[in-house]
């Protein structure tokens, strides 16, 4: 039995984060996406949507609300505002001269209608108004809910969304003009930022709130936003005086332009490479997708005549042809090219991160001492489940309990390949890992994850994936294309609804990759968050919007997106963070659905949804041959759950090693010291890699996660990166959440997997708990209102077959 490792601690206030279709199934019907109808009126975009006023002036409450509280319907025509006063008129003018889609009002957000040269002017209009009501806010503001909380939602809600739709599309559809644009009107967003974050007068209203009598008569949902705030503008600086504070924005300002630009430099330096292959040898061993995948990319790259059989083909660093590439080339020599390639992405020339990353530390550290903290760690900690030594003993454990079994899985690796006649069997390299492990897991659970493809098309597992929603959460999932405009016609829209069959919420679903223009990993994004402030009728909340994005085979020829077993993972955990946004019950706007959650527990939903990939009822039901209907076999079902643990060491070690460089970076790391960024991941790597680095590798180069202030599940709030870096010294929460992902699960578990009333009030419980509570409540308090009691690892060491390491250990 593992031992208990307790995850309580007294909660810090957070703040808010930012933070893989076709016609066989109803939910993917191909309708035309609209065109967005402009509104001939300057109001709000989608993002400003706010509460109306019957005031005549023009301030933040004469714009109008979206309404999503009722049926899905199409555009429709919206009541002209009243005219903007005089101190906007030179700025809405010079918006709307050009019909600025980002400044007009809509239903659902212009995605296909905003252009580069919108964001300058639409951004700089947007900021204009934003500063004038802040101004008044500052002026009119009391420690009350209606003349503090409310309008500063407002506020924050219109630049949160409009921003947010922005950086999305920047993120789906890239193009040089747009990231010109966003990078010269960044530092004035950045600038209001700071400004909103640093007011002192909203400062001290929520101070007196907290300390006034009606303190202990305020809902938890309200506790969190005065706790949150206040937490919040320490973070942002609001305690620093003059000399220190114009220092501690130039930090920040600074922070932001060289994420952005890290940012860029990864994805400029995955298109770059390139490797042409027209001799079909080279490339033996590389199934037919991946084969039609390089086909159709060498035409999108000028070769017109290339096909699946005969090529020419080219192979990309874009997750789909890397991964295929290293589990499945023969040719030694390419897969060493590919991921030398990959380890050294954006590590030379004009692309190196190198600079960035050596000026991001010095600067984080800088910001922790102008804080009053010792070191950024301690900063990140600060809106954290987690302190740093419970982190850190939490990676101990784990790390301990996964040593030995991931040394055994290399002595394995090399025995099989050895047996296969390998001359490399007894020095294998990087490149060598992970196709000697498919060859391995081929043998021993006889599974081809390519050769299951055809059982895991993409509209027989959304329609499972539906299916389960239903059985769980008590929701109908309906396709509603055509009725929001979207940034691809590959992209998919859908209503939520309830048992009534009323709408409770929307979501986006990009799946497929694009590498000419589309961020690599997957991601869960908010549009715009549940909120009652922001209610069009004044009765019912402005419902939620989300976005899912993925980067998995697209569609070959007449044949569907056909997906690995893991790419069938990766949807579901993209869905479980859009759930939580979407089945919130929670309706004050600053703490609903994924706003207001610690960082260290966003992944409870996600990686909980992953455990049903593995359900009989859950997998069969989506396991059908796309085109003879046929199920999965049952024999195969059984090899997949047991091949579940397949390497569970060396996965887990993967993991710790990214969690535990992340950590030492932000915590005992010198810049400018005797050890370089590279000597901190090669020592880190003697304790959590079985075989060293390469000396050259530079994965830190790559690692968006804690250097471009996001994650593959991105929460970009407005004020994220200011205060939190994204998963800086928080890649950690991987680990920490999946404790309390696979203890969730484990709920179901006891209560009969097989008993599907029980299965249906357990997951009654998840979603009126975990998911409905969104940061209206402290994680920890929402878990054990689940659970019954605190979070153990035993749950993820026995999913993971590493419990008697673990007791042993």
């Amino acid at each position: 039995m593992a031992s208990v490792f307790s995850l309580s601690r007294s909660v810090h206030p957070i703040l808010k984060h930012p933070t893989r279709f076709l016609t066989q199934s109803p939910h993917f019907a191909l309708n035309r996406p609209l065109k967005s109808r402009p509104c001939p009126v300057w109001s709000a975009s989608f993002s400003f949507c706010l509460s109306s006023s019957s005031s005549s002036s023009f301030s933040t409450s004469s714009l109008p609300v979206l309404s999503l509280s009722h049926s899905p319907r199409r555009y429709s025509s919206f009541t002209p505002l009243p005219s903007p006063p005089s101190a906007m008129a030179a700025a809405v003018a010079a918006a709307a001269d050009v019909e600025n889609p980002l400044l007009k009002d809509f239903e659902f957000p212009p995605f296909d209608s905003v252009e580069a040269d919108h964001v300058r002017p639409g951004v700089r209009a947007l900021l204009k108004q934003l500063e004038d009501d802040l101004e008044e806010l500052e002026r009119t503001v009391e420690p009350t809910w209606s003349k503090l909380v409310e309008p500063l939602e407002k506020i924050v809600d219109k630049l949160t969304v409009v921003w947010g739709m922005v950086n999305h599309l920047k993120a789906v559809k890239d193009t040089a003009e747009l990231r010109a644009a966003i990078e010269e009107v960044q530092p004035d967003k950045v600038k209001f930022q700071l400004r909103l974050g640093q007011s002192k007068p909203i400062y001290n209203a929520f101070k007196a709130i907290q300390e006034s009598p009606e303190w202990q008569h305020l809902s938890d949902a309200r506790k969190r936003i005065v706790e949150g705030q206040i937490k919040e503008a320490v973070l942002s600086g609001v305690a620093l005086e003059d000399e220190k504070r114009e220092e501690f924005n130039k930090v920040e300002q600074e922070l932001e332009r060289l994420s952005q630009k890290f940012d860029e430099n990864v994805l400029d330096a995955t298109k770059k490479f390139e490797r042409l292959v027209t001799d079909k040898k080279e490339i033996e061993g590389l199934p037919a997708t991946a084969l039609g995948l390089a086909a159709q990319t060498a035409v999108s790259k000028g070769h017109p005549g290339a096909t699946c059989e005969d090529g020419p083909w080219i192979i990309t660093l874009d997750g789909p042809s890397f991964v295929s590439v290293m589990q499945h080339a023969r040719n030694r020599g390419l897969r060493e090219e590919v991921y030398r390639a990959y380890v050294t992405r954006a590590s030379s020339g004009d692309l190196d991160n190198t600079p960035i990353i050596d000026q991001i530390l010095k600067l984080r550290l800088e910001k922790a001492k102008l804080l009053n903290y010792n070191n950024y760690a301690e900063v990140s900690m600060a809106t954290k489940m987690a302190t740093v030594e419970k982190a850190q003993e939490l990676m101990e454990k784990l790390r301990s309990a996964s040593w030995d079994a991931a040394v055994k899985d290399l002595e394995e690796l090399k025995y099989f390949a050895k047996s296969q006649g390998a001359a490399e069997a007894d020095d294998l390299r990087h490149w060598d890992i992970s196709f000697w492990a498919e060859r391995l897991r081929e043998a021993k659970y006889d599974i081809n994850e390519e050769e299951l493809r055809p059982y895991f098309s993409l509209p027989k597992v959304m329609d499972g994936l539906f299916n389960l929603a239903k059985k769980l959460f008590d929701i109908n999932i309906e396709a509603a294309d055509g009725l929001a405009p979207v940034w691809n016609t590959d992209v998919r829209f859908y209503c939520i609804k309830d048992s009534s069959g009323s709408p409770t919420a929307y979501f986006y679903f990009d799946p497929y990759s694009r590498p000419s223009e589309k961020r690599g990993g997957a991601w869960m994004d908010e549009v715009v968050g549940r909120s009652r402030v922001l209610s069009r009728n004044g009765t019912s909340p402005r419902l939620p919007v989300a976005h899912m994005v993925c980067n998995q085979t697209p569609p070959v020829g007449d044949k569907p997106s056909l997906m690995t077993f893991s790419e069938v993972e990766t949807v579901f955990h993209e869905f479980g963070h859009a759930l939580q946004h979407m089945l919130t019950k929670v309706d004050e706007g600053l703490v609903a659905g994924i706003r207001g959650i610690e960082w260290d527990a966003v992944e409870l939903p996600s990686q909980f949804m992953e455990n049903w990939c593995y359900h009989r009822e859950t997998l069969m039901g989506i396991a059908k041959h796309y085109e003879t209907g046929e199920n999965l076999p049952e024999e195969v079902f059984l090899k997949l759950v047991a091949a579940r643990t397949y390497r569970a060491g060396t996965l887990s070690l993967r993991q710790l090693k990214f969690a535990t460089t992340d950590l030492e970076l932000h915590l005992n790391y010198v810049p400018g010291g005797p050890e370089s960024v590279y000597d901190v991941d090669q020592r880190v790597s003697k304790r959590t890699q079985i075989i060293p680095p390469l000396p050259e590798d530079r994965f830190l180069c790559g690692f968006s996660h804690i250097f471009a202030g996001y994650s593959p599940c991105s929460f970009i709030d407005v004020k994220l990166l200011l205060a939190a870096g994204g998963y800086a010294a928080g890649y950690y929460s991987y680990k920490w959440a999946e404790v309390l992902s696979a203890d969730a699960f484990s709920a179901f578990e006891d209560a009969g997997l097989d008993d599907n009333k029980a299965v249906q009030e357990t997951g009654h419980k998840f979603r009126e708990t975990v998911l409905a509570l969104g940061g209206g409540k402290a994680p920890l308090e929402v878990f054990v209102e689940f659970r019954g009691r605190e979070p153990s690892p035993e749950a993820l060491l026995r999913h993971n077959g590493l419990l008697a390491a673990a007791a042993s250990a």
